[in-house]
């Protein structure tokens, strides 16, 4: 999946495509996006924590995730 980052805001629609094939194949049990004016912050959580991750923080974790490297 090959993803042109032209700003945050399709970044931020890439991560939500990743999540969303994350979820799909049961890497994660969900995920939350918190919508601002500017950005989106992203929450993934795992078994006993969820920790606030940017776009790119995110795109990174789901990315290894989706491609089977975590």
């Amino acid at each position: 999946m090959a993803h042109p980052f032209h700003n945050e805001e399709t970044l931020a629609d890439a991560v939500a495509e990743l999540a969303e094939d994350a979820l799909k194949q049961g890497l994660i049990p969900s995920y939350v996006v918190h919508h601002f004016r500017d950005y989106r912050d992203f929450y993934i959580p795992n078994e006993k924590e969820s920790q606030r991750l940017s776009a790119e923080e995110a795109y990174l974790k789901l990315k290894r995730l989706v491609d089977g490297k975590s």
